[in-house]
């Protein structure tokens, strides 16, 4: 009964929050509304699919991700979310959350989860975390991905059980996914748990999209019908993607969604990384005015879940006029084909 009340308290806290997010969001397009920063590079897997790792890289300093996350505060970003690599990796994750909560902003982590156990749930929930998401990529482990609904179906009864934070489970459809029941599989299992779910749609090898086939769509439908255990349901641009349609939409990353690198860059997200690839400490409002007005030449085909519902409440607004900027060169990018945005969408 404790556990259940104070569960009840965590949550309507958190959602006043998020309203607050909102709200400021609509009210003024003059701060970032979402950031994902990277304390660890480095990985406890090798999914093959994967450009966002090594096995090799320390954790940022702490003292590091402070000044980070305060430069952020001082622009009013509303939502920090915490990616990696692995960040439960880093020995000091629970303090970096601290941090992000201390200066008035949610908190989120993205993980794989396998180093989750009760006493390390009960820390994040000390630690003051507002969401984490778990990506499953298949049913039973293979040579692409390890994570997998075996491997992590106990995991999921704990935070269903432990967690004081919101949990969603993202499963996968399409080029490349071996069996597209998996996702269902994996969306049913979440919303016995009483966790929320979500779906992503990938790309082919080539960094193409490709349309879904039609179980692939028939499966992509239903989990989206679930609707009442819907982590989000800000996710029309999915349908365009789902039958390979360009989606008009303005991007506002650089702007009203940022990507952090472990050097501290900043960058329109993972799979664009190199643009504009600015320092954060020499980054500006004036970058963020520039960048919010700025085209980008990815937009059409991207899948990246969290820039295209960042940008939903500013679609209707302020038109895109300004000329983009160079890009770095391609070496220093992780794709030069704007199109190859394979990762992103499975790790979200």
């Amino acid at each position: 009964m404790i556990r259940k009340l104070r569960r009840k308290l965590v949550f309507l806290h958190r959602r006043m929050r998020e309203v607050w997010l909102i709200a400021k969001g609509v009210v003024s397009t003059r701060h970032p509304v979402q950031v994902h920063i990277i304390p660890m590079r480095r990985c406890n897997l090798a999914c093959t699919y994967c450009n966002e790792f090594d096995d090799f890289s320390e954790p940022v300093p702490l003292e590091e991700m402070y000044r980070r996350i305060d430069r952020l505060a001082s622009f009013g970003t509303t939502l920090i979310v915490i990616s990696g690599g692995e960040p439960l990796l880093h020995p000091q994750l629970d303090e970096i959350i601290g941090r992000i909560r201390r200066r008035g902003m949610l908190a989120a982590l993205i993980t794989n989860g396998y180093l989750l156990i009760q006493e390390r749930i009960e820390r994040l929930n000390r630690a003051g975390l507002d969401h984490l998401q778990i990506s499953i990529d298949n049913v039973q482990p293979d040579e692409v991905s390890k994570k997998s609904l075996k491997v992590l179906d106990q995991k999921l009864k704990l935070l269903a059980e432990h967690a004081e934070f919101h949990v969603n489970i993202n499963s996968v459809l399409g080029s490349g996914v071996k069996n597209p029941e998996d996702a269902l599989a994996v969306a049913r299992r979440a919303h016995e748990l009483g966790l929320t779910s979500t779906v992503g749609i990938i790309h082919d090898g080539h960094g193409q999209l490709k349309p879904l086939a039609e179980r692939e769509r028939q499966i992509f439908e239903e989990i989206m019908g679930m609707r009442k255990r819907s982590y989000s349901r800000l996710n029309h641009f999915q349908w365009d993607i789902a039958h390979a349609r360009a989606h008009n939409w303005r991007c506002r990353a650089g702007a009203r969604y940022l990507y952090i690198c472990e050097n501290g860059l900043v960058h329109y997200c993972s799979q664009q990384r190199g643009v504009p690839g600015t320092p954060l400490a020499q980054y500006t409002m004036e970058d963020i005015r520039r960048e919010f007005y700025t085209p980008k030449a990815c937009a059409p085909y991207c899948t990246i879940s969290c820039v295209q519902q960042t940008a939903m409440m500013d679609n209707w607004r302020a038109p895109q006029t300004l000329k983009p900027i160079s890009a770095a060169p391609p070496s220093q990018q992780v794709n030069s084909d704007p199109l190859v945005q394979l990762t992103a969408t499975r790790r979200e």
